[in-house]
């Protein structure tokens, strides 16, 4: 299926691994213009370089940023100042009891998780009405919606995506722009297959630490496994492109069944 986003310019934050780099990937390899960012320049050569090997005719980019410092996402705006597509996929998480989460922590999570991508919307969303085209996708979580008892921090930043995210939409009505919220379930992201190796190391093999996981932390699960980043950036450049133009404020989840809802 060809979905027609050649020539479109998107931004992909926090694409150096994961889930970002696999969007970034599909996306370049559906023939848009990619810039990729990441903290540190040599993780964005590395993902820049993975995606090349992939695509040879990719075109792909990047800046370096800390999304966590206003300063920093303000010089990413000024070199680029304009976009088609933006993917708020950026974010921290980290299990911690609810007692021990401090207000340092509480907004440091707001800082990276939605307070980024709101900056970044505050300038591309009236280019993209004012161009009558453009796509924002904020990459949320079934967590948003079922809130994880050792991370009640993280799932509270990733409720707050959808309601920017939903809210947003309502300024699109008679035009071309949408915005839409992504839902991942457990995805076998960087930061899980550390969790993994962290198992594994206490005596417990990889599959048996996944095993555990599902049985115990998301027993609710239909897969019965982690998905896959490209299983979730496969949706991500659906949502992107100009044939998904009548999904518009939704919450599209792709968390293998965790979600125990027929809505």
């Amino acid at each position: 299926m060809d979905l027609q986003l050649t020539n479109k310019l998107a931004l992909v934050t926090g694409s150096t691994a994961g889930i970002g780099l696999a969007i970034a990937q599909r996306l370049a390899a559906e023939g848009a213009e990619v810039i990729l960012t990441g903290r540190t320049t040599a993780r964005i050569e590395e993902a820049r370089a993975a995606i090349l090997a992939a695509t040879p005719q990719a075109r792909v980019r990047g800046v370096a940023v800390d999304f966590g410092k206003a300063e920093e996402i303000q010089n990413l705006l000024r070199e680029v100042p304009t976009v088609d597509i933006l993917v708020n996929n950026v974010g921290i998480f980290e299990p911690r009891p609810f007692a021990n989460i401090t207000d340092e922590e509480w907004l440091r999570f707001f800082e990276v998780n939605v307070l980024s991508g709101v900056r970044l919307s505050r300038q591309y969303f009236p280019l993209m009405l004012a161009q009558n085209w453009g796509r924002i996708l904020f990459i949320s979580s079934e967590s948003g919606l079922q809130i994880p008892e050792e991370m009640i921090h993280y799932g509270t930043t990733k409720t707050a995506q959808l309601g920017v995210a939903r809210g947003l939409a309502e300024l699109t009505k008679g035009t071309n722009v949408t915005v839409n919220s992504v839902l991942p379930g457990p995805t076998a992201s960087e930061g899980v297959q550390e969790f993994l190796a962290k198992l594994s190391a206490a005596g417990k093999t990889k599959e048996e630490a996944e095993h555990d996981f599902f049985q115990n932390a998301r027993p609710s699960s239909l897969l019965q496994r982690f998905a896959t980043p490209d299983e979730v950036a496969t949706m991500v450049a659906y949502l992107a492109s100009p044939l998904a133009a009548a999904t518009n404020g939704a919450s599209v989840r792709v968390d293998g069944g965790v979600i125990r809802s027929i809505a």
